[in-house]
């Protein structure tokens, strides 16, 4: 396998969310003559010739399989394979908004950039996503699952912080649980007159089936696909750049669950969002996503609790 072949298989694997080969560094091989050698416990067949071997101190092994796997079916992923970013991720990239069969012949590229720039968004879109605090695990119903006394002390620090900030808050969009609700109620305290939006979208649930996968979670597979096109559907509805007659940046602020922050966070990252799994968030954690007018999404915090004494801190 040449080494150009090999990145390309690494390149697939990572854009498919499982790894296909190792480069693994050992020490300086002593040269061979005559022809290509076989493989240890292989076939005269497969063989890697001098030419196509890999730069000296880097072992390359095969791969499990040469293709990447297929994406479940709402997850849409950019043609182009490698990890590149895909600028228009969120469908609202300039020239994807104009209609070019109706391109004026007469005025040509004077009009193109005319109506391109009256698409082009302005503002910067800043999203806070707060997980919830901590809640009662005994509740058999959601009504049941309350904050409990440290979940509100929780709940009381997280305002606190986000009123430190001094930034002008748009509003507050919420999961309608209760324990979302809940933590919302808390918040706002801190937060005056900044509107409230409760919404099912954002209720937690199990996004996409994880890659690798964890023995004492595991959901059904008909959950995955009713609670993964819901938590889609929110990732769609509320993370976008900003909309084209917005003028000012904006901050906003999620309260939701878990699940739900590790899959958008993912998504609006446009890394493998098999992956949600390998993060941790802590109960009424702050994770910051800025959205630029050009599309380009950075994460600024995740999970941030360091405002939190280290007794307050958990994670259920």
């Amino acid at each position: 396998m040449s080494f150009r072949r090999a990145l390309a298989l690494a390149a697939c694997g990572l854009a498919g969310g499982s790894v296909l080969f190792s480069a693994v560094a050992v020490g300086k091989q002593p040269a061979r003559s005559g022809d290509a050698e076989p493989r240890p416990g292989g076939s005269a067949a497969a063989t890697v010739s001098p030419a196509s071997a890999a730069p000296p101190g880097l072992l390359l092994l095969p791969p499990a399989a040469a293709s990447c796997p297929p994406a479940p079916g709402w997850i849409e992923r950019p043609a182009s394979t490698g990890g590149y970013w895909d600028s228009n991720w969120d469908r609202r990239e300039p020239l994807a908004l104009i209609n070019l069969k109706k391109k004026n012949d007469e005025t040509g590229e004077e009009e193109l950039a005319a109506r391109l720039d009256h698409c082009k968004a302005k503002a910067t879109r800043h999203i806070f996503l707060i997980r919830h605090s901590q809640y009662n695990l005994d509740g058999r119903a959601d009504k049941d699952r309350t904050l409990t006394p440290l979940g509100r002390e929780q709940a009381e620090l997280t305002g606190r912080r986000l009123a430190s900030l001094g930034l002008k808050f748009d509003q507050i969009i919420h999961s309608s649980m209760t324990r979302a609700t809940e933590t919302t109620e808390i918040i706002s305290k801190y937060l005056p007159g900044v509107r409230k939006i409760s919404t099912d979208l954002l209720r937690e649930g199990a996004p996409i089936e994880p890659d690798p996968p964890v023995s004492h979670w595991k959901p059904e597979a008909v959950q995955y696909y009713e609670d993964g096109a819901r938590i889609e559907a929110a990732f769609r509805n509320f993370i976008h750049r900003a909309d084209v007659k917005q003028e000012e940046d904006s901050y906003e602020i999620f309260v939701c669950h878990a699940n739900v922050i590790r899959y958008i966070v993912c998504r609006a990252l446009q890394f493998p969002p098999e992956g949600w799994l390998r993060m941790s968030l802590n109960n009424g954690s702050i994770t910051h996503l800025v959205i630029r007018p050009n599309g380009r999404v950075a994460l600024r915090a995740l999970g941030d609790t360091g405002f939190m004494p280290p007794d307050k801190i958990t994670r259920t």
